[in-house]
């Protein structure tokens, strides 16, 4: 037995901070998986799917995460809404058991001490929020939801149609570097697809 073993059991005894292990998603053949249930939420709409390249990338994260989140920004209605709020948490839910909680950001401002105690996040449409006020303490809600992925191994998907650049002006350089080293980024280009 690894010295480190009897020590990491010793903390955990304690009460110690651990690590967490970060959530793994590797599905067998995830473009077919994407697909499928991309074609049963646009069902709902009386949508038919017109597939876009960025879903290649999707596929390619729910191939071998690598225990990071994702973080989907750039043009809108290409899609990002839906696989943040529907797409995703069901197959999540589906292939890991895993539930992910699902937040758009007036939700997360609202309720971002619950937020903070989910592992699984899903939040749509960043950069729309105001700061969060409650009993007139002001916070950073993003922000906070970013340190806790970095710290605690949280898994978050994210949706945006803001730049790189607008992140960064808006939430910091700090938030950014969170948001690279806790997620993949794939960027959505192009006409929205909404009629």
């Amino acid at each position: 037995m690894n010295d480190f073993e009897q020590i990491y059991e010793q903390m955990r005894v304690h009460g110690m901070q651990l690590p967490t292990r970060r959530v793994a998603i590797q599905l067998q053949n995830p473009m077919a998986v994407l697909e499928s249930c991309f074609k049963y939420f646009l069902a709902y709409e009386g949508v038919d799917l017109l597939w876009q390249p960025e879903y290649n990338q999707v596929a390619e994260w729910l191939a071998d995460n690598e225990g990071r989140g994702l973080f989907l920004y750039g043009d809108c209605g290409r899609g990002k809404s839906l696989l943040t709020r529907y797409i995703l948490p069901a197959i999540i839910l589906k292939y890991t058991r895993k539930v992910v909680s699902v937040y758009d950001v007036q939700e997360m401002n609202k309720y971002i001490d619950d937020v903070l105690k989910k592992h699984v996040i899903s939040l749509d449409d960043i950069g729309t929020e105001d700061i969060s006020v409650n009993y007139g303490n002001k916070r950073q809600a993003f922000a906070e939801v970013m340190d806790a992925a970095e710290k605690y191994g949280k898994l978050i998907i994210i949706s945006t149609n803001l730049r790189g650049d607008e992140i960064a002006g808006r939430y910091g350089q700090r938030v950014m570097e969170r948001i690279v080293s806790t997620t993949r980024r794939i960027k959505f280009r192009g006409q929205s697809l909404r009629k």
